[in-house]
C-alpha cells in the first residue's frame, strides 16, 4: 500500500515540475516582451504629443461642434444629433495572464449597457479573440472584429481599426468614441480606464496646447499677420483651421488607436509574466508538499518493514528456546525409562 502511494506522489511530482517548466518559459518571455514593449511606447510619445498640439490648436481656432464646450459655457451647445457612439474594446488574444481579460471585458460590458441607457446606439468593435468569444456568447452584436494584435501590435493594425471607425462615423465627427483597455503607466502600474477619443474635451486641449509654454493664437483680420501669443509664438493657418481639422483628425484617431494598442499590449505581458511568477511559485510550494508527504509515506514503509523484521527475529527466537526446552524434556524421560 505505501509503495502504490509512493509511486503516485512520485507521477504528481514529476507532472507539477513539467508545469513548472511551462509556467517558467512563459514568465521569461513575457519579461523580454516588456521592456521591447516599453521602448515602442517611449517611441511614440513625441509623435503623439505633436499631433495632439496640432490638433489643439486646430480645436481652439475652429471653434468646431466636435469639441465639447467648456464647463458652465452656455453660449456653445454640443450635442449628439445622430445619437450614435462606438466603443472599442482591446482585449489579449490568449489567457495566462491572471485578471487583464476578465476586468477589462466586465468593464466594457458596463460601459456598453450605460451608454445605451442614455439612449445611444453603440457600435461594438472587439480586438482580440478574447474579447469577441466575450461578446459572442452573451449575443451581443459585434460591428467588427480584430484579432492577432495584441502581442506586437503595429501602425497598420490601428490604420485597420481607425478606417472601420472612419466607416462608422461618415463624417459625424460629433458621435461618442470610446476606447476600453489597459493604460500602462510602468512595470508596476497598470491602469484600467475608458478613454474617450470624440468628442473633444475643448478645455483639456487647451491646457495640451499650452503645457508647454505656447498659446494660442489665431489670426488678425485682415488674414495677412498673426497675433502673437505670451511667449511671442506666432501661428498660420493653411489651409483654414476648420478644414485642416479634418485633416489632422483621422490621423489623431489612428495614433490614439495606436498608443492603446501599444499600451495594452504591454499591461498584457506585465500581467503574465506576474501570473507566470505566482504560478511558478505556487509550483515549487507544491513540489515541497508533496516532497515531504512522499517522505513521509517512505519513512513509514520503512519503519513498517523494520517492525516486521523485529517482529519476525522475536518470533523465530522465541520458537527456538521452545524447541530447546522440548530436547531437554525428551531426553530426561528417555533417561528414567
Amino acid at each position: 500500500m505505501a509503495g502504490g502511494q509512493e509511486r503516485v506522489l512520485k507521477r504528481r511530482i514529476r507532472s507539477v515540475e513539467s508545469t513548472k517548466k511551462i509556467t517558467r518559459a512563459f514568465e521569461l518571455i513575457a519579461q523580454s516582451q516588456i521592456a521591447r514593449a516599453q521602448a515602442r511606447i517611449a517611441g511614440t510619445a513625441e509623435y503623439a504629443a505633436g499631433l495632439k498640439k496640432a490638433l489643439a490648436l486646430c480645436v481652439s481656432e475652429a471653434g468646431h461642434s466636435i469639441a465639447k464646450p467648456n464647463p458652465g459655457d452656455d453660449s456653445q451647445a454640443w450635442a449628439n444629433p445622430a445619437n450614435e457612439a462606438v466603443l472599442i474594446v482591446i482585449a489579449g488574444d490568449r489567457g495566462l495572464c491572471g485578471g487583464y481579460n476578465t476586468m477589462c471585458l466586465r468593464r466594457a460590458e458596463n460601459r456598453l449597457r450605460q451608454l445605451q441607457s442614455e439612449g445611444l446606439n453603440v457600435n461594438l468593435i472587439t480586438v482580440g479573440k478574447k474579447a469577441e468569444s466575450y461578446f459572442k456568447y452573451r449575443h451581443i452584436p459585434i460591428e467588427a472584429s480584430y484579432s492577432k494584435m495584441s502581442n506586437r501590435p503595429t501602425f497598420e493594425d490601428a490604420r485597420q481599426v481607425a478606417g472601420h471607425l472612419n466607416y462608422l462615423l461618415r463624417g459625424n465627427i460629433e458621435s461618442v468614441v470610446e476606447i476600453v483597455a489597459w493604460r500602462f503607466h510602468s512595470v508596476v502600474s497598470q491602469k484600467l480606464d475608458t478613454m474617450r477619443l470624440l468628442p473633444l474635451d475643448r478645455e483639456s486641449f487647451t491646457e495640451s496646447a499650452s503645457e508647454d509654454g505656447s498659446v494660442l493664437v489665431t489670426e488678425s483680420g485682415d488674414g495677412n499677420s498673426p497675433q502673437s501669443g505670451l511667449h511671442g509664438f506666432s501661428y498660420f493657418f493653411e489651409p483654414e483651421p476648420e478644414a485642416l481639422l479634418q485633416i489632422i483628425l483621422p490621423v489623431y484617431l489612428e495614433s490614439d488607436i495606436f498608443r492603446a494598442l501599444l499600451e495594452s499590449s504591454a499591461a498584457e505581458h506585465t500581467a503574465r509574466q506576474r501570473a507566470m511568477a505566482a504560478a511558478t511559485q505556487n509550483a515549487e510550494d507544491l513540489i515541497t508538499t508533496l516532497r515531504r508527504r512522499m517522505n513521509r509515506v517512505r519513512q513509514e514503509a520503512i519503519t513498517t518493514e523494520i517492525m516486521e523484521i523485529i517482529g519476525g527475529a522475536e518470533a523465530l527466537r522465541s520458537l527456538g528456546e521452545g524447541e530447546d526446552h522440548g530436547q531437554d524434556d525428551l531426553e530426561i524421560i528417555k533417561t528414567r525409562g
